[in-house]
C-alpha cells in the first residue's frame, strides 16, 4: 500500500480529500498485484471500478442535461460517449499522474503503450468509484466539474457525431419540423433469420423505407437513406437546370 505521504500528493492532485483512505488505497490495486500476493482476488480496484463506471456516466450525463438545455438527446449521448471510455479516462489518468501511484504486479505493464492507457484509465474509475463510497453521488459530481468543465469546452456539439436516427431528428426539427416516427411495414423470413422493414415519416410524408435483421437496425436503414435523399434534394446539391 501507499506511504501517507504519497497519498498526501495523490489527493491534491485529484483536488479530493478521503474520509477513508483505505477506498483510494484500494482504488490503486491493479489485479496483476493480487496475482503475484497474498491478497484476496477482491481486494483489487475491479469492484471499484465497476461502481465508478457507473458514477461516471450518471455523473456525466446530468452534467450535460443541466449545461446544455437545448440539445437533442442524440447530440448529448454522443457528447457522454465521447467522455465515458477507456481512452479519455486514460487522459484524464495521465493529466494527474496517477501512473506514480497505481502498484501493480512484475511486469512493466505501466511503462507505455496500450497496457498502461487500460491499466490508468480503469484505475482512475476505481478512484471514482471509491469517492462515490466515501462521499455519495454529489462528491463524484463535484469531484469531476473541473474535468467535464475543460473537456466540454472544447469539445463541438455536431450532427456528424450523431447515428442516423438522431441525425435526422435533428435535421427535421431544426428546419421547424416534425420529428421522425418508425413504422415497422413488413417482416419475413424464419424465426431465425427475420427481415424486417420500416418506413420512416415526418408530418405525414414518407421519407424513406429501410430493411435489417432487426428492427432497430431496419430503423437505422431509413434514417440513413432518409438523411440521403433529403441531401440530394437541397438546392446546392440539384444538377443545373433542374429546377
Amino acid at each position: 500500500m501507499k506511504l501517507a505521504a504519497s497519498l498526501d500528493e495523490l489527493e491534491a492532485r485529484l483536488g479530493y480529500v478521503f474520509n477513508d483512505r483505505a477506498l483510494l488505497e484500494r482504488a490503486l490495486v491493479h489485479r496483476s498485484l493480487v496475482n503475484e500476493s497474498e491478497l484476496e482476488a477482491t481486494d483489487s480496484n475491479e469492484r471499484l471500478e465497476f461502481l465508478g463506471d457507473a458514477a461516471l456516466e450518471l455523473a456525466a450525463t446530468t452534467h450535460l442535461y443541466n449545461r446544455h438545455p437545448d440539445r437533442l438527446e442524440g447530440e448529448l449521448s454522443a457528447a457522454r460517449a465521447a467522455l465515458v471510455n477507456l481512452r479519455a479516462l486514460a487522459r484524464r489518468a495521465e493529466a494527474v499522474g496517477l501512473a506514480d501511484f497505481v502498484s501493480t504486479g512484475a511486469g512493466d505493464i505501466l511503462r507505455g503503450g496500450r497496457s498502461r492507457g487500460t491499466v490508468i484509465g480503469r484505475s482512475y474509475e476505481a478512484v471514482i468509484g471509491a469517492v462515490f463510497v466515501d462521499g455519495g453521488l454529489a462528491a463524484v459530481e463535484r469531484f469531476l466539474e473541473p474535468w467535464f468543465e475543460e473537456f466540454y469546452a472544447s469539445y463541438e456539439f455536431s450532427p456528424e457525431a450523431l447515428d442516423s436516427k438522431s441525425r435526422l431528428q435533428h435535421l427535421t426539427q431544426g428546419a421547424g419540423g416534425p420529428s421522425p416516427a418508425y413504422h415497422l411495414v413488413a417482416s419475413s423470413g424464419p424465426d431465425h433469420s427475420r427481415l424486417f422493414r420500416v418506413e420512416v415519416a415526418a408530418g405525414g410524408e414518407t421519407l424513406a423505407v429501410g430493411q435489417g435483421t432487426s428492427v432497430q437496425r431496419a430503423e437505422l436503414d431509413a434514417a440513413g437513406r432518409a438523411l440521403a435523399a433529403l441531401d440530394r434534394d437541397r438546392p446546392d446539391n440539384r444538377e443545373p437546370g433542374s429546377g
